[in-house]
């Protein structure tokens, strides 16, 4: 029997949710005849820096720009190391080779999917030979909930590197009260419309308490200009448009609201997995999830991954992959990308095993209730 499967990510829907604001949003915006660096821009990013608690946030055109603005405008590039993780989206990594910089990826906790503390702390201390010197650490809160930041901080502070604060996929998470992205010297996030903070095509921003860097970032995104068509310093072109900049106003206003409703449909899939071969995703208890991503591993139930997915499918829910290949095991950096002590062990297990369930705020009562039976009914 055909029916409608449950897509695992639907950004229309976030767009049809507050289709007239969004659409008043962009009409304004194209009104105004300024495209580029305007006020709408301006006005993201006061709203943002006060949603997040943040003094300044620049935005750019994606969230791998962020990270690579804010390691260009550190300094740091050729000659550099900078440590983070393989479980992640390629664009981490990406951006520190844009910067110039050499990626050292470490392997993670296997509840959280996190970076492991104690083999940061290891690298820190003892360097692996060969490399240049570590600058930078961009801690990776991956699938809405924080890394365990406390260790790391610590860590950093005592080899005196910078900690970035890589948020792509944690817009609202907290750690011990505090929105991740305020913790660090600097914080990324992407825009990617299907973010919990998503525009409606390619957008990032970045936040620090430092002015100093938001002012050099804000001139390097944008051809080193301090002066109109005069370089202070070597730039690139990395602009956050106006249109995106409006409609991701109007989004900002529902974001707290849809991550409570990501938690709410969270805890609908935990009592639906209950007393089943599945753990529902760890939880920090000092943090607040905003399940980006609702990440299973399908170890527990004795059937490969693809089985599952299929069994799921043909019961007409979706599902994705986050993230089907470790960074250091794809073609563009196997063998020539540096790993930790551990290789990234857990991360190659992790990647074989973890899939993500629908997960996005306008999911009805109906389909994610669909959901938790077809996880019962997998189950037997």
């Amino acid at each position: 029997m055909s029916m409608t499967v449950i897509p695992q990510a639907d950004p229309g829907a976030g767009y049809r949710a507050q289709q007239a604001e969004i659409d008043a949003a962009v009409a304004r915006a194209l009104a105004s005849g300024w495209y580029i660096l305007g006020r709408e821009g301006e006005a993201f990013e006061q709203e943002f820096a006060a949603w997040l608690g943040s003094s300044r946030a620049v935005g750019c055109a994606n969230g791998t720009d962020a990270l690579a603005l804010i390691l260009r405008g550190m300094g740091i590039g050729e000659g550099s190391t900078v440590v983070t993780v393989s479980h992640t989206a390629v664009a981490t990594v990406a951006a520190i080779e844009m910067a110039g910089a050499v990626p050292l990826l470490l392997d993670i906790d296997p509840d959280t999917y996190t970076m492991d503390p104690e083999e940061l702390s290891a690298v820190l201390e003892d360097p692996p030979p060969g490399l240049p010197p570590i600058r930078a650490v961009i801690a990776v809160h991956l699938y809405g909930q924080a890394c365990d930041l406390e260790p790391m901080l610590a860590a950093c502070q005592a080899a005196g590197v910078a900690l970035i604060e890589d948020c792509a996929q944690a817009h609202g998470a907290t750690l011990g009260g505090r929105r991740l992205g305020t913790l660090g010297r600097a914080a990324a996030f992407s825009l990617y419309p299907t973010k919990n903070l998503g525009a409606l095509g390619d957008g990032g921003v970045l936040a620090t308490d430092d002015y100093e860097l938001a002012d050099r970032i804000a001139a390097i995104r944008q051809y080193g200009w301090k002066e109109r068509y005069v370089s202070s310093m070597v730039g690139v072109n990395s602009r956050l448009d106006e249109v995106q900049a409006a409609i991701l106003r109007v989004k900002l206003t529902a974001l707290d609201w849809g991550n409570e409703r990501r938690r709410q449909i969270a805890a609908a899939y935990d009592a639906a997995l209950a007393g089943g071969p599945f753990a529902p995703p760890a939880r920090r208890a000092d943090a607040e999830h905003v399940f980006h991503q609702y990440v299973l591993r399908a170890g527990a139930w004795g059937m490969t991954r693809a089985d599952i997915q299929a069994r799921l499918r043909q019961d007409g829910v979706g599902t994705g992959i986050h993230y089907p290949v470790p960074v250091h095991l794809q073609s563009a950096y196997f063998g020539r990308i540096p790993l930790g002590p551990a290789g990234c062990a857990e991360t190659a297990r992790a990647a074989l095993e973890v899939f993500s369930l629908p997960m996005y705020p306008e999911l009805t009562d109906e389909q994610v209730g669909h959901t938790g039976w077809a996880l019962r009914n997998l189950a037997g």
